[in-house]
């Protein structure tokens, strides 16, 4: 199977040939499109992996990757891949301790910066021992900028392409349960998971995409760099966060992925623009009126071009998604993980009777439930290993080659799987019983009041719902938000086990964000920190109530 694998470097030297002149990548400054042709971007390549060899780094070097979206960054990922050296991608909002550990680990030779909020923060991480290069934005101090590493040398040129089983990257997961693992993709995993998400998605040179989630992340770098890799699809990046609906709108984007935090907060600023959900679903009664609104609202969005929408990382609410196809956006559900390439199992073609589940394997992948349930996942897209790391490696993966993806999961008669917890989440309460809280989860999340919420109860009575409003409900009266979402506890308490009924809900006051290590990267609850911070001071909570944090004793 490997021999009909390509690798990046040998695509963009295919696409060079065949569509040189054709646009490749746009990159807004200004609002303004700066767009690279796919000659143009294969000249730099080449220029930059030159500039490498000329400051004596060799091959299989780690150089790391710390920047936001953007062209260069497509343009640096292409340039290690033709120069040998393994790729180490940082998410731009890393803290200094987790840049720090990534570079330590991986003993990573240098590492280029880019786009950055707050790279004077960052900025210690960085040894002196590690050579700095800057991407053409406004960054840290570096020894070499990108225009001097563009003229530095000649270009890296007349070599061979990477062996399809070598190392490309190491992938550092996002650490939801403690120090994050470097899964190490071979070019074979990588090459052959963009070429299955090609093939299956179908996307081509008529097709346009976007991207603006994290690249550091396996999502970003299979379904979107990679795809354009592999279809010769032109791509379009985001300025800034401020200027994001502008962005999507100039991009046009016919292929659109995004997580479910956005698909929520898009869901409720449109709801705020027509005025209420309830107008809303009346609009949509209207024969003439509900294309117009819906055509009103797919341009808002910038989407009205779309063909295919996604949604992964997280679980997003079966509710969102009705809502979502009541205008006519059908989002597909996706799963995957940094281990499998993120590309396993996927609701597409959409099927809107399987919402609340993560669709079917794709061709080539094959699963099975473990003894626990748990979710077991093989395909050639799966890591080689963790890096340094053989004793985790080792436990990861049964005799036979199936990775333990820690999910639990159920299969229906038409093969389509739901995620139905995960193994190292279920947590004991003071009783001795088990509870698995994400099933909980799934039905506190249809409270439309709820924004993001983490079940707790290691060593409580019962299990405890630490609950963030959503922006609007954060600013109704408590005593209308404490009814609606007691109506829902009571709703949902009599279809649990006796030990897993919820004992309250707490509202808490701080934001849960990246930076206070609640969240990771990719928007995951970190449900070992919350634990950490509230298990002693809601034990004791009784009875069905509802409180605010300041509430509390």
């Amino acid at each position: 199977m490997t021999n009909t694998i390509k690798t990046p470097v040998e695509m963009l030297d295919h696409w060079a040939k065949t569509q040189g002149d054709d646009i490749y990548l746009r990159q807004p400054i200004n609002g303004q499109f700066h767009d690279l042709t796919w000659l143009q971007v294969q000249t730099q390549v080449r220029q930059l992996a030159g500039a490498l060899r000329h400051l004596g780094l060799k091959p299989g070097d780690k150089i790391g990757l710390l920047s936001k979206n953007c062209a260069e960054w497509f343009i640096t990922d292409l340039a290690l891949m033709l120069g040998g050296y393994i790729s180490v991608p940082i998410y731009p909002t890393a803290n200094a301790d987790t840049i720090s550990y990534a570079l330590e680990h991986s003993a990573a030779k240098a590492i280029f910066v880019g786009k950055l909020d707050y790279w004077a923060e960052q900025e210690s991480a960085i040894g002196g021992e590690v050579l700095r290069l800057s991407l053409p934005y406004d960054t840290m101090p570096s020894q070499y900028h990108w225009n001097d590493l563009l003229t530095l040398s000649e270009p890296l040129i007349d070599v061979p392409y990477p062996d399809i089983e070598q190392t490309m990257t190491l992938i550092y997961t996002s650490g939801s349960t403690g120090r994050p693992k470097g899964a190490i993709q071979t070019f074979a995993s990588y090459g052959w998971t963009c070429q299955k998400v090609v093939a299956d998605l179908q996307t081509d040179q008529q097709d346009r995409l976007l991207s603006y989630l994290p690249l550091a992340h396996i999502t970003e770098r299979v379904a979107i760099e990679g795809s354009s890799f592999y279809s010769g699809t032109p791509v379009a990046f985001v300025e800034s966060l401020d200027s994001f609906v502008e962005d999507v709108k100039r991009a046009s984007p016919t292929v659109f992925f995004s997580v479910p935090r956005l698909w929520s907060l898009f869901q409720k600023n449109i709801i705020d623009k027509i005025g209420s959900d309830k107008k809303l679903n009346l609009l949509l009664k209207l024969p003439i009126i509900s294309g117009l609104v819906k055509r009103k609202i797919k341009q808002g969005l910038g989407l009205e071009h779309c063909r295919l929408l996604g949604s992964g990382s997280a679980p997003i609410p079966p509710a969102t998604l009705n809502w979502y196809a009541n205008i006519g956006l059908n989002i597909c559900e996706a799963w995957g993980m940094t281990e499998n390439c993120a590309y396993s199992i996927i609701n597409y073609p959409f099927n809107r009777e399987k919402l609340g589940t993560i669709g079917k394997p794709v061709a080539g992948c094959e699963v099975r439930q473990g003894d626990n349930g748990e979710l077991l996942v093989k395909s050639p897209g799966l890591m080689k290993a963790y890096y340094k790391d053989e004793v985790t490696t080792q436990a990861s993966f049964t005799e036979d080659g199936f990775f333990l993806t820690g999910d639990i999961c159920a299969i229906d008669p038409q093969g389509y799987l739901s995620i139905t917890g995960r193994v190292k989440d279920n947590f004991k309460t003071a009783k001795g019983k088990y509870v698995a809280p994400v099933p909980i989860e799934r039905k506190l999340a249809q409270d439309t009041h709820i924004e993001m919420l983490c079940v707790i109860g290691s060593g409580l009575p019962h299990p405890i719902a630490l609950v963030q409003l959503a922006e609007g409900a954060a600013l109704k009266p408590r005593d209308e938000v404490r009814a609606s979402l007691k109506a829902t506890i009571d709703s949902i308490n009599p279809t649990l086990e006796s030990h897993a009924t919820i004992d309250a809900i707490i509202i808490v006051s701080e934001p849960w964000t990246i930076e206070n290590d609640v969240l990771t990267p990719t928007l995951k609850i970190k449900r070992h920190v919350l634990e950490k911070q509230f298990s002693e001071l809601v034990d004791g909570t009784r009875g069905a109530v509802i409180k605010w944090q300041d509430e509390l004793k």
